[in-house]
Parts: C-alpha cells; sequence; structure tokens
C-alpha cells in the first residue's frame, strides 16, 4: 500500500487487523455477514474496497441510495457475480425468492473458488425497503449454499437495525473518528496550495479546527471550509501587511470570518463561487451580511403568526398580556413595584419559556382572521421546532402543559411580521413595553438621587 493510504489506516489499525483475518483466507467458508459502522467520512467504504481491490477479491458493491427497489440490488449482485446475461433472467419485478434460486443456479454452474464479497454502502437505506430483505441477506450465505459474505457499511449502529422479529447478528465493527490531533492536521494538510509552504498551511488549519473541531468532525465538511476560507487567510500575505511566521496577525484577519461561516456549516446555501463573490462585496459594504437561511426562510402563513406571537410571549411578561391584547382590558392599577429581574429589559435576558395555551391566546389575538383551533394548526408548532425557531423546554413525554421558548431574534421578526402586515402593531406592542421599563429606571434613578441629596444634607 503507499504510504498515503497507509496513514489513512493508521488510527484503524487495530480495526483493519481483524477485518483483514476475516478476508486473509478467501478459500475457506467467511463469516455469513459483516456490520461496519461510523461516522461520515472515516473511511469506511475507502478501506474496504481498498482491500478487496489488494487482494484481488470477487466482489459486488452496491450503493443502496441508487437502488430505490429491492430489484435493482438483485440486478446489481448478480450482474457483478454472473453477467449481464445473469441477471436479464431475472422477472421483471423479482422476489426475494426468485434472486435466491436464480443464485444457487448460477452458483452450481459456476461454483466459487474463494468467497464472494457483496458490500452494501449507505445500508441504512433498507430499512425502507421490504421487511424480509435484510434478515434474508444477512444469512444469504445459508440460503443459497455459497461461500459468500454480506458487508453492510453505515452511519448509524446496529441497534437501529435490527428487526423486532429477530434475526442473524453479523460481526460488528466500529470506524472510529479521526483525532485532532494528528490525524485531521496531516489528512486536511495534504490539501496544501502550492504557493505557500506546507507549514503556513498546517498552522491555517490547526487554527480552523480550533474553530470548527467543536460542530463538525466531518472530514468533508472540513476540507470544504478549509479550501473555502484559505484566500481570505492569506490576505495580509498578499497586501503585503504579514508575513508568514505572524500566526496571530494571520489569525486576527480570518477570526470574525470563520465566526460567520460557522454559522452555515453543512447548509451550503450559497456556492464556493457565490460565497467568494459576497467575501469581495463586503470590502466595499459598510456592514456585514448574515449568510443565515433564517434571512430568507419561507414559511407557511399561519406559522408567521405563531412565530410572532411565540416572540411576544417569550419577551413580554404574562401581566402585560391583558394590557396589550384585550380591547377593554378596564382600569390598570399603575404600580412602581417591579421584581429586580423584571427592571432589565426582557432582550438583554433573553427569551422565557411560555405555555402552550397562554401563546395560543396571543396567536388568536394577532391573527386577522378567525382560525379554529384544529390539528393543522397545532402541527405547524411541531414543524417551528423542527426547524429550531421554536425549542421545546422539558421533556418530550410533557403533554399536559409543554412549554416553549423562541429561537429567532427582531430582525427576522420584523422581516415576517411585514409579510403579514403586522409590523406597526409589532412594534407598538415591543414599544410599549420598552417604554414600561424605561419609565421603571427614570424612577429609580431620580429616586436615588433624592436618596443621596437627603444624605448630603
Amino acid at each position: 500500500m503507499s504510504h498515503q493510504k497507509s496513514f489513512q489506516y493508521a488510527d484503524l489499525l487495530s480495526v483493519l487487523e481483524r477485518v483483514v483475518d476475516i478476508m486473509s483466507a478467501p478459500d475457506q467458508y467467511s463469516y455469513p455477514s459483516v456490520f461496519i459502522y461510523g461516522h461520515r467520512a472515516t473511511g469506511k467504504s475507502h478501506v474496504v474496497l481498498s482491500i478487496m481491490k489488494d487482494l484481488e477479491l470477487p466482489h459486488a458493491s452496491v450503493d443502496c441510495v441508487e437502488c430505490v427497489s429491492s430489484g435493482l440490488l438483485f440486478h446489481q449482485v448478480l450482474s457483478a457475480f454472473f453477467g449481464p446475461d445473469a441477471a436479464a433472467l431475472l422477472p421483471r419485478c423479482p422476489s426475494l425468492s426468485d434472486f435466491v434460486r436464480l443464485y444457487k443456479q448460477m452458483s452450481s454452474n459456476s461454483p466459487a473458488t474463494q468467497t464472494r464479497y457483496i458490500i452494501l454502502d449507505r445500508a441504512e437505506r433498507m430499512r425502507d425497503m421490504d421487511f424480509s430483505l435484510l434478515p434474508a441477506l444477512l444469512r444469504l450465505q445459508e440460503l443459497v449454499n455459497d461461500n459468500v459474505t454480506v458487508i453492510l457499511l453505515s452511519e448509524i449502529v446496529w441497534e437501529k437495525f435490527r428487526p423486532n422479529t429477530g434475526c442473524f447478528e453479523p460481526l460488528l465493527f466500529h470506524f472510529p473518528d479521526y483525532s485532532k490531533g494528528k490525524s485531521l492536521v496531516q489528512i486536511l494538510s495534504w490539501d496544501h496550495h502550492p504557493s505557500y509552504t506546507p507549514e503556513l498551511y498546517a498552522s491555517y488549519i490547526n487554527i480552523l479546527l480550533g474553530v470548527f473541531f467543536s460542530v463538525c468532525r466531518d472530514l468533508r465538511e472540513l476540507r470544504h471550509l478549509a479550501v473555502l476560507n484559505f484566500s481570505k487567510f492569506c490576505e495580509p500575505l498578499e497586501k503585503g501587511e504579514a508575513k508568514e511566521s505572524d500566526i496571530h496577525k494571520l489569525w486576527k484577519n480570518i477570526e470574525p470570518h470563520l465566526q460567520r461561516a460557522m454559522q452555515t456549516v453543512y447548509l451550503r446555501e450559497v456556492s464556493s463561487v457565490q460565497w467568494e463573490q459576497q467575501q469581495m462585496d463586503e470590502k466595499e459594504a459598510t456592514t456585514l451580511r448574515v449568510l443565515s437561511a433564517h434571512a430568507h426562510i419561507e414559511l407557511p402563513y399561519y406559522s408567521k403568526f405563531l412565530l410572532i406571537a411565540a416572540y411576544l410571549a417569550s419577551f413580554n411578561p404574562a401581566r402585560t398580556d391583558r394590557r396589550f391584547f384585550l380591547k377593554s382590558h378596564g382600569k390598570i392599577r399603575k404600580t412602581n413595584f417591579l421584581k429586580k429581574h423584571e427592571k432589565t429589559s426582557n432582550h438583554l435576558l433573553g427569551p422565557k419559556p411560555f405555555p402552550l395555551d397562554r401563546l395560543m391566546a396571543i396567536f388568536y389575538s394577532v391573527v386577522d382572521s378567525r382560525v379554529a383551533p384544529t390539528a393543522s394548526v397545532f402541527s405547524q408548532i411541531s414543524s417551528l421546532v423542527t426547524l429550531q425557531l421554536l425549542s421545546q423546554v422539558g421533556h418530550d413525554d410533557q403533554l399536559d402543559s409543554p412549554k416553549y421558548k423562541c429561537s429567532v431574534s427582531l430582525d427576522f421578526i420584523l422581516a415576517i411580521s411585514r409579510c403579514v402586515c403586522v409590523c406597526v402593531r409589532l412594534l407598538d406592542l415591543l414599544a410599549l413595553s420598552l417604554v414600561i421599563q424605561s419609565q421603571v429606571v427614570r424612577q429609580e434613578r431620580s429616586l436615588f438621587t433624592a436618596v443621596s441629596n437627603l444624605h448630603l444634607l
């Protein structure tokens, strides 16, 4: 194997030794099924296919994403082992019994001299197929009476696969994540820019991992981020404002840029060319752009009102609902008494949790039409939680009185309110809340001044 492959296998040496032990005796019957799992981009597919190629083992590699039906899977397996003519013998809609019968027929005509391997990449898609397919493939060696091993590659653990009716238990192998200290730095440093020294690129990778490693350990995404942000890192070098040894100065230049990029990890909202163009536009702009999907998200009509009601419930005290949302709230007694935590602006303290019944009461007050409390309205609350625009407080099994918090900013709520023509009223409600709090602060300051003057006298 090459040096590059040897390093990629370094962190997986103990796993590889056991995998190679299984495949190193192809003339003997192997274990019927093997399940290899680990996070994305940990080398599962690359390692297994490289072993197959280096040991020249007969194998059929199938991507389960491409196989929208079990018939396509059967066709690819038979084509890889026995040729396209054998796959053409399958009926139009083949069943599992048709595949087993045809496989036994073909294997009897051309018996295996060494173990055949069926590699099912992204095997978690098989859970959406026929429920009997996975248990049958796990014991395919017994069904077809042939020296064949099924290898399943997945990103999820075996407990998510195991059928309730039981099945043959495969051998389990876990591919661990790459470590930050040595593996990721050296792997990402292979892509260093030819115009700069490898030491500079390694320093840049250490800076990048210091920012993104806590939220992203996907090798593919980290490589994408490294290539995308390297030009910004080298700007002081191109302008002659710093040298390659001035790592601290280069870090100060790219730190705010990486913090903005961290908001869009995995999202890929814009292409690389569009990202670079936006960074060029930022040099002439006075304000920074926000590259978040929340800035231009599209929501159903009543979901917008629910989000506005959630924001009002999170940032306005519950005792002010009567004043804000009732037309005839009667005479409200003015008092200067406020709790200690209410003297500070609610926008500085952050969103407060609120119960579901309060959310619906505010929703029916701000919506511009009569809405029946149907299941469609309540399902939109769940959708807002899924989109992380609302966050549920407490346990998921709390069905009697669930509580929520609003997770969006004031600017986003104002943009939503403009779409539903309630911006003026929303500003009035928020302004009134702020005015009340500012009046309390001014009264406290005047009281403090009077007390100070008495002490001076």
